[in-house]
């Protein structure tokens, strides 16, 4: 088995020496510039793992590690587009740096070889893989459709979050190590529990995720902190401190995310984090992280194979916990 280190950088290797170029240039400039660009490549990285995890070898698993990497970075093409994120991994968006035009035809060109990529799987195993990947694809759709919604609404509950969430993020977790798992001839019932790991490590990332936004250093975290609170998203953070909130700071939160106000970004930054701090929501985020890390584990644990080979997916877990908030 392959260190989580050492995968990283067998694929980064590897997606060097993809060529994304064509004509019009405009189209497939943005393509390599986002691939270039780097990132945790997780979503790969669990792929292979997971191949390896069940006695298939890296090569077996590469094309749809590619695919999944691309399908990865074309929901972040347009993700961008909808929160207007002016940065992505401390550079310009795609959209920003080109126009929207470009952004969408680009990640919807990414799409398209995401597909070109899942289909160099083997004949035998490729009606499965095709299938879990199709379905994952319309469920990061329908998460994304459930965020956009939440913005037009005063107040989403906590389940209501956490089922967004799981379809917007986690499901693409989950069918990485799935999809891996199923190069790896792993059977019906580990499929599962593989897929149940990803998915709780992918609920538990999101939190995080939300968590970095409010609180992480700008420059480390490679994206605009804050972001979520001046665009009046709906995140775990927001849920749990209405949830928490006194009458007196449920008006105050009422009062900065009053859509028909424009804020100062920097006034409204301060004023919602001061009451994030009195709530202690940051910890609260924090045991909620654990809760669904710990529920992944559970289900890795299930497998039944030697807890040595498990190493790798284990040390993901570890490094994404330990990102800096």
């Amino acid at each position: 088995m392959h260190g989580f280190q050492t995968l990283q950088q067998y694929f980064n290797n590897v997606i060097e020496k993809e060529t994304f170029t064509g004509e019009p240039s405009t189209l497939y400039a943005p393509i390599d510039y986002t691939l270039r660009l780097g990132g945790k490549r997780l979503r790969p990285v669990l792929c292979l793992a997971s191949c390896e995890l069940f006695g298939g070898t890296l090569s077996d698993a590469l094309n749809a590690a590619i695919g999944i990497e691309l399908f990865h970075n074309f929901t972040l093409l347009h993700d961008d587009i909808m929160d207007q994120a002016p940065m992505r991994r401390g550079n310009p968006s795609v959209h920003t740096k080109w126009n929207t035009n470009v952004a969408i035809l680009s990640g919807d060109t990414m799409f398209a070889k995401a597909y070109e990529y899942i289909g160099k799987a083997e004949k035998e195993k490729l009606p499965e893989i095709h299938s879990v990947f199709t379905e994952t694809a319309i469920e990061v759709c329908r998460g994304q459709q459930y965020d956009m919604n939440f913005e037009e609404r005063t107040h989403v509950n906590e389940q209501e979050y956490i089922k967004m969430i799981r379809l917007k993020t986690a499901v693409l977790l989950g069918a990485s190590l799935k999809i891996g798992g199923i190069i790896g001839a792993a059977s019906e019932e580990d499929l599962r529990r593989i897929y149940e790991f990803g998915k709780n490590l992918g609920i538990a990332f999101q939190l995080k995720d939300d968590l970095l936004d409010a609180y992480a250093d700008q420059e480390m975290f490679g994206k605009q902190t804050g972001n979520d609170i001046v665009t009046n998203k709906k995140t775990y953070l927001l849920i749990k401190a209405f949830e928490l909130a006194n009458e007196r700071q449920k008006e105050s939160l009422n009062y900065y995310f009053d859509r028909t106000k424009n804020w100062d970004e920097q006034e409204k930054l301060n004023a919602v984090l001061e009451i994030f701090n009195q709530l202690n929501i940051r910890e609260e985020t924090q045991k909620s992280v654990k809760k669904y890390q710990k529920a992944a584990i559970q289900s890795l644990d299930a497998i039944n194979i030697s807890e040595g080979r498990k190493g790798t997916l284990l040390a993901i877990v570890d490094y994404l916990d330990k990102r800096e908030a």
